[in-house]
């Protein structure tokens, strides 16, 4: 078992930056990918980032290129989430989640079915 708990969420302007923190517990926090997913009201979950074991690999949701950031420090069992120049359509609630290696995930790493271990999410809200 993993347990993951998000947190870093809030309300922010449009253009703003939020950080959020994912903490992992429990099985070896190093053997999984781990990703970043998000939920609007009446949306499907939607993939936002997804980084390696190794953190060598990382791969974005076209919505979010070049102002997400994903990163992980695995001394600390933590994953991170840069948002940069938010805007209104980020609101949502975020979700971490833990997968299996990523090369073992193929083009799957951007399914919600992939990722065996989730967190209780975190709420991000983007004012205009």
């Amino acid at each position: 078992q993993v347990q993951l708990v998000e947190s870093g969420g809030g309300l922010v302007q449009a253009g703003g930056s939020l950080r959020l923190s994912c903490a992992a517990s429990g099985r070896t926090f190093s053997s999984f990918a781990m990703g970043w997913f998000r939920q609007a009201p009446g949306k499907e979950r939607e993939f936002v980032a997804v980084i390696s074991w190794s953190g060598d690999k990382t791969f974005y949701g076209d919505s979010v290129k070049g102002r997400f950031t994903i990163s992980r420090d695995n001394a600390k069992n933590t994953v991170y989430l840069q948002m940069n120049s938010l805007k209104p359509e980020d609101t949502a609630v975020y979700y971490c989640a833990a997968a299996p290696p990523l090369a073992s995930l193929g083009g799957s790493y951007n399914r919600p079915a992939s990722y065996n271990y989730w967190g209780q999410g975190t709420q991000v809200t983007v004012s205009s």
